[in-house]
C-alpha cells in the first residue's frame, strides 16, 4: 500500500510522537504557588568607622542574618559578623568597624 506524498509526513509525525517517552510530551503548565515571605527589615547606620544594623524579622521563620563590611583603604581588612538567628518577632543589633573610612556595607540573609 502506497501513502499520498501530502499524508506520508504527517503520518511519518504521529509515528515519531507516539514514540516519545512521557515526560518529552507537552503538557499544562501548573502555577507554582507564590513564595512565602521571608527576611528580616535591616537598616545600617554608618558613623565614620563604626557600623550598626538593627534587623527586625517580622515572619514565622527563623532568619539567620550576617552584617558584612567592606573597608575603603586597601590595608584595612574588611569584616564578617558571626550569624545571628533573628526569630519571628525578633530584633537583633549588629556591629563591627574599620580602622578608617568605610566603603559599604550590606546584611545577608539564610533560612534558618
Amino acid at each position: 500500500m502506497r501513502l499520498p506524498r501530502s499524508l506520508a509526513p504527517v503520518t511519518v509525525a504521529v509515528a515519531l510522537m507516539m514514540c516519545l517517552p512521557y515526560q518529552a510530551s507537552p503538557h499544562a503548565r501548573v502555577e507554582s504557588p507564590s513564595p512565602e515571605p521571608f527576611g528580616s527589615e535591616c537598616r545600617t547606620r554608618v558613623q565614620g568607622s563604626h557600623v550598626v544594623a538593627h534587623c527586625h524579622n517580622p515572619y514565622a521563620d527563623m532568619d539567620r542574618v550576617r552584617l558584612h563590611i567592606e573597608c575603603d583603604r586597601w590595608w584595612d581588612l574588611d569584616t564578617d559578623s558571626p550569624p545571628v538567628d533573628t526569630g519571628p518577632a525578633a530584633t537583633v543589633r549588629l556591629t563591627g568597624r574599620c580602622w578608617k573610612e568605610v566603603r559599604s556595607v550590606w546584611v545577608s540573609h539564610q533560612k534558618g
